[in-house]
C-alpha cells in the first residue's frame, strides 16, 4: 500500500458514508472506514480527529469563509465581505460534482444525533470564524457578530436549496440570494 495518498480525505468521507449508509453511524468503527478507503488507521488520524469528524472536512470550511473575507476588498462592506465568503465556499465546496455525496451526507446526519451535534457545532465555529474575521477588517464587535449570523443563516437556506434536486442554480447565486432575503427580513418593520 502506497505511504501517501493525494485523495485521501475524499477516500475516507466517502467509505465512511457508504459505511454509514449501509451498517449505521454507531456499527463502523474507523477501521472500517481506513480499510473500505484503502488506507491504514493511522493514515485516517493524519486527516481526522474522530469518526465524526470525517464527514465534517476538518477545519477547512472555517479557514476558507476567514480567508474570503481577510481576502475582501478593503472597501467592502461586512456583508459584502461575508458575500464574498459565501462565493468561495461554493465555488471550493458546493460544487456540482458534490451535490450527490452532499445528499447522502446530509441523510445519514439526519438519521444520527452524534452528527447531528458535530454539525451544529462546526455551524458555531463558521459563524465564530466569519464573526473573527470581519472584526480583523475593523468592523465592529456587535455588527461584525450580527453579519455573521445573517451569513450563517442565508448560508444554511442557500444549502437547503442546493441540495434540492429539483434546483438549477448554483451555490453561489442561491447564498447571495438567501443573503438578501435574510437581510431584507431583518430589517422589515413588523408593524
Amino acid at each position: 500500500m502506497a505511504r501517501w495518498q493525494p485523495d485521501a480525505p475524499q477516500r475516507l468521507a466517502l467509505a465512511a458514508l457508504e459505511l454509514f449508509e449501509e451498517r449505521g453511524y454507531e456499527q463502523t468503527s474507523v477501521i472500517d472506514i481506513a480499510e473500505r478507503a484503502g488506507l491504514t488507521k493511522s493514515t485516517f488520524f493524519r486527516h481526522f480527529r474522530d469518526k465524526r469528524e470525517v464527514l465534517f472536512g476538518g477545519e477547512t470550511m472555517s479557514a476558507r469563509v476567514a480567508g474570503a473575507i481577510t481576502a475582501a476588498p478593503a472597501t467592502a462592506t461586512a456583508l459584502e465581505a461575508v458575500a464574498a465568503a459565501l462565493d468561495a465556499a461554493g465555488r471550493e465546496a458546493f460544487t456540482p460534482d458534490r451535490r450527490d455525496f452532499s445528499l447522502r451526507r446530509r441523510a445519514v446526519i439526519a438519521a444520527h444525533p452524534e452528527l447531528q451535534e458535530r454539525d451544529a457545532l462546526k455551524g458555531l465555529a463558521i459563524t465564530a470564524a466569519m464573526t473573527t474575521a470581519l472584526q480583523q477588517r475593523g468592523v465592529p464587535t456587535l455588527t461584525a457578530s450580527v453579519t455573521a449570523q445573517l451569513a450563517a443563516l442565508a448560508a444554511a437556506i442557500a444549502y437547503g436549496r442546493w441540495s434540492d434536486p429539483a434546483n438549477t442554480d448554483d451555490y453561489p447565486t442561491l447564498a447571495r440570494r438567501a443573503l438578501h432575503e435574510v437581510r431584507a427580513a431583518a430589517v422589515q418593520d413588523p408593524r
